[in-house]
């Protein structure tokens, strides 16, 4: 089986593009100018005819967790309109299957172009394996939208039951197995099948000895939908993004478990993706709405703009929800576990331009791997996808849009990756995945569903 050989690829890519002049890491004399200095709306730029993007109009589907947020500021600060882009549709979705629909329309017929996703939604657009009839719908990775914003949280009737982190420590894994050994087994929603909150559960529940194939039955259930599920007992644990957990616990209806940042922390969570056939047509418009992004993602992460990110958020066009509501995860202050002990820690909150591991917003090609590798781990591919990952990330990944953007932006040389991999990551139950060997990682895990 061939496996991903980042170092090696890369090495020869990056030479051949410097060779080229196509990729150029030389730092700019000149700063771009802090976000903050562009507030309430940033200011157009000064564009020559030759800079123009071929079109202001692009449509991005988005749905309400805390993930939008760079779409949502990118629109309302006005940083689309600084690069050009002044005609930019932020459309709410109402459920990721609807994203996925009108993704496969394109906005051309009334659909949308990209936007925010789950990993590896793109990819599986791309191969046409999610799609109706199995069309292939080209999509590039352009950024991850941030880290962490993600956690799972578990109904008021199993309050003492060891709910938190380490589920085999605490005794809630062998509750988990009674309550399938007396024909009520423990039911788990996520948002959509095969993605980010899917794979969240499932490594949460296996990492703690819980099969999650066999132990629990496991339910897609849109976000907005949680909090009424949860009330009425139609399910008993929901993953999903910020601020839905949050929202159970506040209306007092479920406690919040466990926050993805503790099962890995720095984890990618999800990104901005558009339909390749925009993208080939419209290049230079692709990277006016990357700098647009990237710029409000540096606002975002900006202490002093956390209560207007609040705000503007909790809006009813945008979330709905109050604007406390939100302060919290922007701050690392979240109540865990049914005993809802305080948890104060600002490594946990959302990030959207840095975190302890460097760059968020660049898309790492080991990161489409991991997803990848979870995928063939779970049974969604087959086995033969790992040796098709060469061919499937670098198709999806468009991490030479985001060094073009980000040189045009004038970023310091200090905020540009200097390598499409991560390098090794660690989970909370001591697995590690090294990108240069996914078999190797892949054959450590105790629980999986191969499927030839």
């Amino acid at each position: 089986m061939t496996e991903f050989n980042f170092l090696t690829r890369r090495k020869f890519l990056w030479t051949a593009s410097a060779a080229a002049g196509a990729v150029t890491l030389k730092g700019c004399a000149i700063n771009p100018p802090s976000p903050s200095d562009l507030s309430p709306k940033a200011q157009a730029l000064s564009l020559s005819p030759a800079e123009l993007p071929e079109t202001a109009r692009i449509k991005l589907g988005y749905i309400a967790i805390a993930e939008s947020a760079p779409l949502i500021i990118a629109k309302e600060k006005g940083f689309f309109a600084r690069h050009g882009m002044s005609d930019v549709e932020i459309s709410k979705q109402p459920s990721w299957g609807a994203a996925r629909d009108n993704a496969e329309l394109g906005s051309a017929n009334g659909g949308i172009d990209g936007g925010q996703w789950q990993m590896p939604m793109p990819h599986l657009l791309s191969e046409g394996l999610i799609t109706k009839g199995n069309r292939k719908i080209p999509m590039v990775v352009l950024a991850q939208l941030c880290t962490h914003g993600n956690g799972v949280a578990v109904a008021n009737t199993h309050t003492g039951k060891g709910f938190e982190l380490n589920l085999a420590k605490s005794g809630a894994a062998d509750y988990i197995r009674e309550l399938k050994q007396r024909g009520i087994p423990f039911r788990a929603a996520y948002t959509f099948p095969k993605a980010n909150q899917d794979f969240w559960i499932r490594y949460w529940m296996a990492a703690n000895g819980v099969d999650p194939n066999t132990e629990i039955n496991l339910m897609a259930v849109p976000s907005a939908q949680t909090v009424a599920n949860m009330k009425t007992g139609t399910m008993d644990a929901f993953s999903t993004g910020d601020p839905w957990p949050y929202r159970i616990v506040r209306d007092g209806v479920g406690f919040l478990a466990v926050l993805t940042a503790q099962v890995w922390q720095y984890h990618p969570e999800e990104y901005l993706a558009v339909r390749r056939e925009w993208i080939e047509k419209n290049p230079k418009a692709t990277k006016a709405v990357l700098k647009a992004v990237m710029e409000a993602q540096q606002w975002c992460d900006k202490a002093e703009n956390k209560e207007e990110l609040s705000r503007i958020l909790a809006q009813r066009k945008y979330f709905n929800v109050p604007p406390n509501f939100l302060r919290g995860p922007y701050a690392g202050e979240y109540q865990l576990g049914d005993t809802k002990r305080t948890e104060n820690n600002p490594e946990l909150a959302v990030k959207y331009w840095k975190d302890g591991r460097g760059s968020v917003s660049y898309p790492y090609k080991s990161h489409d791997l991991w997803f990848l590798t979870e995928s063939v781990r779970w049974g969604f591919l087959p086995q033969g996808a790992l040796g098709e990952a060469d061919r499937i990330v670098n198709e999806v990944n468009g991490e030479k849009f985001w060094r073009e953007a980000a040189q045009e932006l004038g970023l310091a040389q200090s905020d540009i990756p200097q390598q499409t991999t991560r390098g090794v990551e660690k989970f909370f139950d001591g697995a590690e995945f090294d990108p240069t060997k996914p078999q190797a990682y892949l054959d450590s895990l105790k629980f999986k569903s191969l499927k030839a």
